[in-house]
């Protein structure tokens, strides 16, 4: 395996502790102390690391506005309903479920592909759609039985919680696609003022929204740990996709939600049940389907 492939799937072993380490910070600091500190301290330093780049003018030539304001809003709008979400939760447990809701983003991405990308959708893709979404509602039937009503009153149990949850999911779905149609394969890359971006916002937003912080050695490390393996997360996976084993990679992708849930039951200690599990491979397995049954249309292919 070459190296840039290795940075791959070390971004996607970052990316799976995300939800464990955010709810434990949460639970310390609050989630708009927990996600500002973790984006200033990550926008500080790949922004300082932009700044004495000898290749800064070629990293930002070439973007264009609708690239820098639409995807900069949809980056900053992700980060912020996946904290809030992920804080709001009434339990440990119910991060699970909010957790794998925001792991419909590969679904969603595939789904808005086709509308922006000029994607084509094979016959495979639909029943992959539906084991997706099956999932979902799996994880939201947790402790009840198997029925619309009982998903219906779970979702009422949290509504707020759930609908940030789904509303990341969208967003970076919208965000992956249009950073690709807007920015380009070619073009530099704004990740680090789009951090540096949100970490200012959800400070002024924490400056409005007095909230309790019980700050401790454990709260510090686990925003230096964020902080630090946000920026190496994007930085390995932007050269993953340019110079590895882009199929193997995205392949190994899709198995987030499940290094997820099994990375927040020990580190949250939490046991997750039967029906979280199934959940959570249905997500997976719907994903993979729908992701092989997508390619480039004949169109698209003669345009390029």
């Amino acid at each position: 395996m070459d190296r840039p492939t290795l940075y791959g799937l070390v971004a996607i072993l970052l990316w799976s502790t995300t939800v464990a380490v955010i709810r434990s910070l949460t639970e310390q600091v609050g989630p708009l102390t927990a996600a500002a500190s973790i984006y200033l301290l990550g926008g500080l330093i790949s922004s300082s690391s932009l700044l004495y780049s000898r290749n800064r003018a070629t990293t930002i030539h070439g973007l264009s506005l609708r690239y820098l304001v639409g995807c900069g809003v949809l980056f900053v709008l992700y980060m912020l309903a996946i904290y809030l979400a992920i804080g709001l939760a009434r339990d440990r447990h119910q991060v699970l479920e909010i957790g794998l809701v925001n792991y419909l983003w590969p679904a969603f991405t595939l789904w808005f592909s086709l509308l922006l990308l000029s994607k084509r959708a094979r016959p495979l893709f639909l029943p992959g759609t539906i084991l997706a979404l099956f999932g979902a509602f799996l994880v939201l039937t947790q402790g009840t039985s198997i029925s619309w009503t009982s998903f219906a009153g779970n979702v009422a149990s949290n509504p707020l919680a759930y609908f940030l949850a789904l509303f990341a999911a969208v967003s970076w779905g919208l965000y992956s696609n249009l950073a690709r149609r807007w920015g380009g394969p070619k073009s530099g890359s704004a990740v680090s003022l789009f951090m540096l971006a949100t970490g200012l916002l959800l400070l002024f937003l924490r400056l409005l929204s007095p909230e309790q912080t019980l700050w401790s050695m454990r709260a510090l490390a686990e925003i230096l740990f964020m902080g630090l393996a946000t920026i190496v997360a994007y930085v390995f996976w932007d050269i993953a996709m340019r110079k590895g084993d882009v199929v193997l990679v995205a392949t190994c992708s899709y198995f987030i939600p499940l290094l997820s849930t099994l990375v927040s039951c020990l580190y949250l200690g939490i046991s997750a049940g039967i029906r979280l599990w199934l959940g959570c491979g249905f997500i997976i397995v719907g994903s993979l389907i729908s992701w092989a049954s997508v390619s480039d249309s004949p169109l698209s292919q003669r345009t390029r």
